[in-house]
């Protein structure tokens, strides 16, 4: 992990670095930043209460804005990538403690009451009293509550599926069917569409349409206007745009613009770390 400051130790294990508890604390990251592949073997509740957050595994890439976490189960080979400021909250769980019941990355919805339990319970990690401890029981019982939101671009391994969705991903405005993007890549819209439901569970709409959401929520926590976004992300018009992302996100675009990623109405103190 390079960050200034705090280098947590490391065991090197198989190329991964591995960090035997997972921390809870509170940091910041600026836009850009990337915590390289590692792993714990603590589970982890990761939020970020402004900017956005990309998580990516074997398996794919969740991200998660102002209004969502994600939960990586311990074990879990990941790494991070900040989208705009990232106010960053980290909580471990020991591996015998599973709220939720999950051996795979989810993305949580965050209502305000879970959030103001992450933000308290990050604020001072040193403190090991009793109020801290109901703080904790508190808070597993609004993970266990806590409804999942997938926002998941899943990796495809099969070389012609990856060899579309590379163009998709990299070209987010282009709105060629798949009837076309099979023909540029030599490959058959048959063959294409069956891998995208067999390999990555989705669609080729969906996965596209999960692209482009990846892709407007990193634009829109740099900065870019929403009619901008809309456009660089291939949707036909800004209410186009507009309402898929309220229905995928339950939020509006133009918040997340003026938030950098984090909803007006959840705007509060910056509560930061130095610990990677």
């Amino acid at each position: 992990m390079r960050h200034p400051g705090h280098v947590a130790p490391f065991d090197h294990i198989g190329g991964v670095r591995r960090s035997p508890s997972a921390p809870t604390h509170a940091r910041t990251l600026a836009a850009g930043d990337r915590i390289d592949a590692h792993r714990h073997d603590d589970h982890q509740i990761v939020y970020a209460g402004s900017g956005v957050l990309a998580v990516t595994t074997e398996a794919g890439t969740w991200f998660a804005p102002g209004n969502r976490a994600i939960w990586v189960p311990a074990g879990t080979v990941h790494a991070h990538r900040a989208h705009g400021h990232l106010d960053l909250h980290l909580i471990g769980l020991s591996p015998d403690e599973n709220p939720l019941g999950l051996d795979t990355p989810a993305v949580l919805e965050v209502g305000p009451l879970l959030r103001e339990l992450i933000l308290a319970y990050t604020a001072s990690p040193e403190d090991t009293g009793a109020a801290r401890r109901r703080l904790r029981a508190v808070l597993r019982d609004q993970l266990r509550a806590c409804p999942q939101r997938p926002v998941h671009l899943p990796a495809p391994t099969d070389t012609r599926l990856a060899a579309v969705c590379a163009l998709i991903h990299d070209h987010p405005g282009d709105r060629r069917p798949l009837a076309a993007l099979a023909a540029a890549t030599g490959c058959g819209e048959r063959t294409l569409s069956r891998l995208f439901r067999s390999e990555l569970g989705m669609t080729f709409p969906q996965w596209r349409t999960q692209s482009r959401l990846y892709h407007a929520l990193r634009m829109l926590a740099d900065g870019t206007p929403v009619t901008a976004v809309a456009h660089r992300c291939g949707w036909s018009s800004t209410s186009a745009f507009i309402d898929v992302f309220r229905r995928s996100l339950g939020s509006t675009p133009g918040t997340h613009y003026r938030g950098r990623g984090l909803p007006l109405d959840s705007l509060g103190p910056v509560h930061s770390g130095s610990r990677g």
